[in-house]
């Protein structure tokens, strides 16, 4: 036996023992640490979802309060990470529509936007920020969910009466229920959704140019109205041009990955809020170009990792048939290998078995 394979077999089964105190042993993980591997090109590859979020972050069948109660849950970190999922999923489109093409500005960019909402979870609660509700379940256009604080609007059957939202054809657009307008990972790919329909606004009806066209997306945003009203105007300065430079503080301070957030008029942003704001995204050109991206399915039709039994679950069943398959390099069914596949690397090994012990506590 070649000395790598048995130096992967004995890591195997340390990592198959410890499964058998699963129950009482915590995963180790240190909160500030940079979740996803640091050797990853993020420009090229994205961060990979190192917390293996799926289509949704809460079972489709759970109660609304438990789909809130795992979504408070969630670190500053995590909410980080799950807006970068759906950024990384999408980034073709979002790079073009947005004309950016560095990916880390892309994500400082959804930061900004995810702390002038709801400061990312920094006041303990996670993705679970719900808002203008006091009427009733979508009664309110401006009733909203989430990190980015998605309004009900975004979702296809809602009220008929609002104003559609139809013209981002390359992102699947969710019906609007509660177990969807509750789900933290929905929430998130509607809102940058969102963010795209009023992109196409901007370039196609009020024929905006250059960084004005981000700038009119994130004020429409917050007020359902691209159009362009002066630069004195106060929706400029307190929400898309705030939005960009607690953007640019992430960025720079070097927040991107680890647990550390800001808040709505930080005195350490202020030296980001000097001059033109919108220099520091600098000089690409948002654009209405086709771009070959098919919208994302429905969550019913995603595989789901960790399920090597294939039983739609993830469980101790799964940790144990993935150790066993591990120590005897029995091979598993193309479909047990693709859930197996944890950390999307196209090889199963021991990192598989930690993601999986990971899930399961």
């Amino acid at each position: 036996m070649k000395i790598q394979g048995l130096i992967k077999k004995i890591g195997c089964l340390v990592l198959s023992a410890s499964m058998m105190c699963m129950a009482s042993v915590s995963f180790s993980y240190a909160a500030d640490d940079i979740a996803h591997d640091p050797s990853r090109d993020v420009q090229t590859e994205g961060v990979g979802n190192p917390f293996n979020y799926g289509e949704r972050n809460t079972p489709a069948d759970a109660s609304t309060s438990e789909i809130r109660a795992i979504n408070r849950a969630m670190s500053v970190q995590e909410v980080k990470y799950a807006m970068y999922k759906e950024i990384d999923e999408h980034w073709d489109l979002i790079s073009v529509r947005l004309g950016q093409t560095e990916r880390e500005m892309v994500y400082a960019l959804f930061l900004g936007l995810g702390t002038r909402e709801s400061t990312l979870g920094g006041n303990g609660d996670g993705a679970d920020i719900e808002t203008a509700f006091s009427q009733g379940f979508g009664v309110s256009s401006a009733h909203a969910y989430g990190t980015m604080q998605t309004a009900v609007t975004a979702f296809a059957d809602c009220d008929p009466t609002f104003m559609k939202e139809d013209n981002v054809p390359e992102m699947y657009q969710y019906s609007f229920t509660e177990s969807n307008f509750y789900d933290a990972i929905i929430s998130n790919h509607m809102g940058i959704r969102k963010i795209l329909h009023f992109i196409e606004i901007a370039i196609n009806e009020d024929k905006l140019e250059g960084y004005q066209i981000v700038r009119g997306a994130l004020k429409a945003f917050n007020t359902g109205w691209v159009t362009y009203t002066g630069e004195n105007d106060g929706y400029y300065k307190n929400y898309p041009d705030e939005i960009i430079s607690l953007a640019r503080w992430y960025y720079e301070e070097g927040h991107l990955y680890d647990n550390v957030f800001s808040w709505t008029n930080d005195e350490r942003v202020e030296k980001y809020r000097q001059g033109n704001v919108w220099e520091w995204w600098g000089d690409g050109v948002a654009s209405m170009a086709p771009v070959d991206s098919q919208p994302t399915t429905s969550p019913e039709d995603e595989n789901l990792l960790g399920d090597v039994n294939l039983d739609g679950a993830v469980d101790v069943a799964d940790a144990v048939m993935l150790s066993a398959s591990l120590l005897t390099e029995k091979e598993l069914s193309a479909e047990s290998a693709k859930n197996a596949d944890i950390d999307l690397s196209h090889e199963i090994d021991c990192i598989d078995m930690l993601l999986i012990r990971k899930l399961i506590i």
